[in-house]
């Protein structure tokens, strides 16, 4: 919101191709740790493995931090090019946000030291923090221009990234100190889920970070800026649900290694039914709200154009919350391939319709295009979810015949 009514239409839509830029690399090329991280680690907690804690999150520090190396000389060597692609002035500000990828790669790792001690309260407290930090920088940068918000955001996350960096090692150090030891026969299950969840993780990145990096080159970064503002709806309702999906993904998975598989599963129909009630009276609000909205936030009245396409976008976020149990659900149950399935259905509607909708109509068509790939997701998890359940019962079966 700072940035687009400081920045305007043109210079906003830099910005935000900048940090899609950004967050796609990041994406694609981050080692997803963090699950298998979250996995194994509540697992040897459970039977005092304390060493074989301790060389896991050694070796998850040094894949996230290669990772995120990775990923920043991607976005450098992008930068030069980025102009020609989409034919206006980006390359400073795609140049200043490829230092993102590098100061928040250690960023999940502390973090799920707080979650594997139970300290939500501590969790919680440093995303406001760091929330608070971010946007402290982008105030400051955006007065100056699209690539000094750039980087006025990574100086934020850097000074978050250390204090969490310090807050996941105190949280650490509270765990028995044992010598590492060799994860043994571990190590070839959890190389597959590591590479399971980065795969799934890449597939994500198509889903999240391209459509406005293909709008850009099919219709320039004004639409993009718009796009940026139309997906404030899923934004919020994610952001919104994000502290449910923390409690899913550490209880949920430490309810799983304890043999109760029923009530992670009771839970997930639980949670959708309370979802699905919530957006049913949230939706026809926001929708009838959203010109509103719009204009009195954006106060520029080139954002208007963003209007119909937040109206869109609005139903594909409240989708987002019905089915927000499955970003943590393969973790839980050790099936992080279940991620990738379901995520390259999406992203195989979603990436070509950006291209084709958004050369034909714009932001609007971008949105069409994001709200069809959310379905073909729903509709995905949904045959999932029905084949899981037909499990559970065929296996009841045989124990009790």
């Amino acid at each position: 919101i700072v940035a687009a009514n400081e920045l305007g239409t043109d210079q906003f839509g830099a910005y935000a191709w900048a940090l899609a830029a950004a967050s796609f690399f990041q994406m694609l090329l981050d080692l997803t740790v963090e699950e298998s991280l979250t996995k194994y680690g509540f697992r040897y907690i459970e039977s005092e493995d304390w060493g074989k804690l301790r060389r896991l999150f050694g070796l998850a520090v040094r894949l996230k931090l290669a990772g995120g190396v990775a990923a920043a000389l991607c976005v450098a060597l992008l930068a030069p090019l980025s102009d020609s692609l989409v034919g206006e002035d980006v390359w400073p500000a795609v140049l200043a946000a490829a230092l993102l990828p590098l100061v928040q790669s250690p960023e999940n790792v502390a973090g799920t030291a707080l979650l594997l001690q139970g300290r939500y309260d501590l969790r919680g407290g440093y995303s406001a923090v760091a929330q608070a930090l971010r946007l402290a920088g982008i105030v400051v940068g955006v007065q100056y221009g699209p690539w000094q918000g750039v980087l006025g955001l990574v100086v934020g996350q850097a000074i978050a990234t250390l204090g969490v960096s310090a807050l996941g090692l105190a949280m650490f150090t509270r765990f028995p100190v044992r010598a590492p030891e060799p994860l043994s026969g571990d190590r070839r299950e959890i190389r597959s889920f590591v590479i399971s969840s980065t795969i799934g993780t890449g597939i994500i990145s198509l889903r999240s970070t391209l459509p406005p990096l293909v709008l850009g080159v099919a219709s320039g970064t004004a639409d993009v800026g718009l796009l940026k503002i139309a997906q404030a709806p899923q934004t919020g309702l994610g952001a919104a649900t994000s502290p449910v999906r923390l409690v899913l993904l550490t209880e949920q998975t430490k309810a799983w290694e304890q043999g109760r598989e029923s009530s992670v599963l009771m839970g997930i129909r639980r949670y959708m039914l309370a979802a699905t009630a919530l957006m049913a009276v949230a939706v026809p609000v926001f929708f009838a709200l959203m010109p509103w909205l719009v204009r009195t936030v954006f106060r520029d009245d080139e954002y208007e154009g963003a209007i119909d396409a937040a109206r869109i976008i609005l139903f594909a976020g409240a989708l987002q919350v019905v089915f927000g149990w499955t970003k943590s659900f393969p973790t839980t149950i050790g099936r992080p391939h279940l991620r990738i399935v379901t995520h390259s259905i999406e992203a195989a509607v979603l990436v070509p319709l950006v291209a084709i909708l958004g050369l034909r109509h714009g932001v609007a068509g971008a949105a069409i295009a994001i709200l069809a790939g959310s379905i073909c997701f729903a509709l995905a998890w949904l045959v999932v979810l029905a084949r899981l359940r037909a499990e559970r019962r065929a296996a009841r079966e045989v124990r009790s015949a």
